[in-house]
């Protein structure tokens, strides 16, 4: 008899048993499935594109607005050259700024924004 409430205990399986072993179940699947996954896979898209040769290229967020990422770049090249901005935007759909072409010795900036209903601005790359 518990002590506390004055009912008998019956006895069986314990509700916080069966809990237990269906979250261990769970986990179980869970991990099976991400194993599962390529490493290739996962590698490929975190790794950052390269800066297109001849350019010098700064990247950021703006400093007030978190969706809205740059790319400042300097054609130290001796040909023109054509870039954009592209941002990784989290739940929301990923975006590329303008294009901007520079002639040799020329700078210019790329801009875009991410939809307000996601997570930001994960990356930033610059595309030739």
């Amino acid at each position: 008899m518990n002590g506390f409430t004055g009912t008998k205990y019956k006895g069986g399986t314990a509700k916080g048993k069966r809990s237990r072993s269906a979250l261990r179940a769970l986990a179980a699947a869970s991990t099976a499935a991400a194993l599962a996954v390529p490493v290739t896979a996962a590698t490929a898209t975190a790794a950052p594109a390269a800066i297109p040769p001849g350019l010098s290229c700064d990247t950021g967020k703006h400093a007030i607005d978190d969706y809205t990422g740059f790319a400042l770049c300097r054609n130290n090249g001796s040909q023109t050259q054509t870039f954009w901005v592209h941002l990784v935007c989290g739940w929301s759909p990923d975006v590329d700024g303008n294009r901007v072409t520079l002639r040799p010795g020329e700078s210019g900036q790329s801009t875009a924004h991410c939809a307000g209903l996601g997570t930001g601005i994960g990356e930033i790359h610059v595309h030739p």
